[in-house]
């Protein structure tokens, strides 16, 4: 949904609300808590949005934007290939700092939505993967299916792995560079050309010379 289209007061008070799906889950969230929290009446809230179904997806189409304008904008700054691996992996990790709560909702309530919303959703996300999988180069090693679960793949990889550390207490350089380095071996080893395996020799042994196999001599 474009953002002139979206609540004014929504967008004034999205952390709130992000931060109370977030935090108590979707389905334990009514109407009227939600029209509270943006100090509307439930009946001015249900002119906006006819169900907390379309609430939901208004913030999982705000994060996909988000992360295609992350792309493009990586992808004008970046000439180089391992540039633009690591510029997306570092992008990936400020956006977890920037927008914890929408990678929180995406990961765990998108099941939540009706099907043509989930169809709307995995329209986008696939949009995202294979905007992935051309900025990145991806060859064809792989069949048309492979690339696509190579795309869900890496896309999957990029917005889980900084949750990977959460127990572990990190200054946030030390964090950064322990991802990168885990995340870009990872994606550069599914990109990678595919390996030509060694030939294996299947000719005979050579045989031995009647002298060569004669017992030794005793003294």
């Amino acid at each position: 949904m474009p953002m002139p289209e979206r609540c004014s007061r929504f967008a004034e008070y999205r952390d709130k609300v992000l931060e109370l799906f977030a935090c108590k889950g979707f389905g334990q969230v009514g109407m009227r808590e939600l029209a509270t929290c943006l100090g509307l009446s439930p009946g001015s809230l249900y002119h906006h949005y006819p169900s907390k179904q379309h609430l939901l997806l208004d913030l999982i189409e705000e994060f996909y934007e988000e992360l295609l304008a992350t792309l493009g904008r990586i992808q004008q700054k970046a000439p180089g290939k391992r540039d633009k691996l690591n510029s997306l992996i570092r992008a990936h990790l400020n956006l977890h700092r920037e927008m914890p709560w929408h990678f929180r909702l995406v990961e765990r309530d998108s099941g939540c939505l009706n099907e043509e919303q989930q169809a709307r959703v995995r329209q986008l996300r696939e949009q995202y993967e294979r905007t992935l999988l051309k900025m990145l180069g991806a060859k064809s090693r792989f069949s048309e299916q492979g690339l696509q679960a190579a795309g869900h793949a890496i896309g999957v990889l990029l917005n889980s792995a900084p949750s990977w550390l959460t127990p572990h207490v990190l200054d946030e350089q030390e964090r950064d560079e322990l991802l990168e380095s885990m995340v870009s071996g990872a994606i550069e080893r599914v990109l990678a050309p595919r390996r030509v395996p060694e030939a294996i020799s299947l000719a005979r042994p050579i045989e031995k010379t009647s002298k060569e196999t004669q017992a030794p001599t005793k003294i």
